[in-house]
């Protein structure tokens, strides 16, 4: 495997909201080769692209998803809602240069409508997200996405939503998936990494039918996720390690050095 390869793969595991701090380790490990870092372009767009990262445009507070489904080539994006187009650079994850961008062809209304029932949704279960909907394979069908990023590098946790579906008019089947990506790195690292298919049917064709079906979709995946968090807290990460040592009281980690081993930690009395 070479070089760019490597690297590559780092940039393409990046957890969310964190391939800021993947880029200066690749620098920091690759200092004999400074320009390794504009070589990874191709890297960049497939980890944006797959990992649906939002971006506010110029002038916006609301941020639009980038992926391959909204790309224009040649690095431009465009948002259905907002009606524009805009460049969008890989590597620093910044948008630019705004134009106006309207859809046509024979999806549109049901693009139109699907955004408007997808806002209802996602106000009402997401503190904080992002979506859209886009015509794809030459117009036939829409691709559907919802996107929804939590970020607290503070509590050393960042963690990301993505679901992306594919309706078929002419079938009128909806197919997709959910992900959920979690990562906890405070004196560890742990991640959580979900892939849940999605299929199911909308008879009426709708924007409101698609929006109906995607919500039962994810409320029984949701129910399900905590369901799992309850049952890997109660058993699994029980019998990890022993809840209490066997003196039955906690340890004080920042005073461990002053405990006494034969009395402390051991429970019994020792001479000095």
């Amino acid at each position: 495997m070479s070089q760019i390869e490597t690297v590559s793969a780092f940039v393409e595991g990046a957890p969310p909201g964190e391939l800021a701090d993947v880029i200066a380790d690749i620098k920091a490990l690759t200092a004999s080769s400074p320009d390794i870092v504009s070589q990874l372009t191709p890297a960049f767009e497939k980890y944006n692209e797959e990992q649906l990262v939002t971006v506010k445009l110029p002038g916006s507070s609301q941020p639009v998803v980038i992926s391959s489904h909204s790309s224009l080539g040649d690095g431009r994006y465009y948002d259905v809602e907002s009606s524009s187009s805009f460049a969008f650079d890989h590597a620093t994850q910044a948008s630019s240069a705004v134009q106006s961008h309207a859809i046509e062809g024979a999806q549109t209304d049901l693009v139109k409508s699907t955004l408007k029932s997808l806002a209802t949704y996602v106000k009402e279960h997401f503190p904080n997200a992002s979506f859209g909907a886009y015509p794809i394979e030459s117009d036939s069908k829409v691709a559907i996405i919802i996107v929804a990023n939590k970020y607290s590098p503070n509590n050393f946790w960042n963690g990301r939503w993505r679901s992306l579906y594919v309706f078929d008019p002419a079938s009128g089947s909806l197919e997709g998936s959910i992900k959920v990506d979690v990562h906890y790195y405070e004196d560890g690292n742990v991640r959580l990494l979900t892939n849940k298919p999605v299929t199911a049917s909308v008879p009426s064709g709708t924007g409101a039918g698609i929006a109906k079906e995607i919500s039962a979709s994810e409320k029984k995946y949701q129910e399900e996720l905590n369901k799992s968090f309850v049952s890997l807290s109660e058993g699994a990460f029980k019998g990890l390690r022993r809840q209490l040592p066997v003196t039955r009281q906690k340890i004080e980690w920042d005073k461990v050095t002053s405990y006494r081993l034969g009395q402390d930690i051991g429970g019994g009395s020792s001479k000095r």
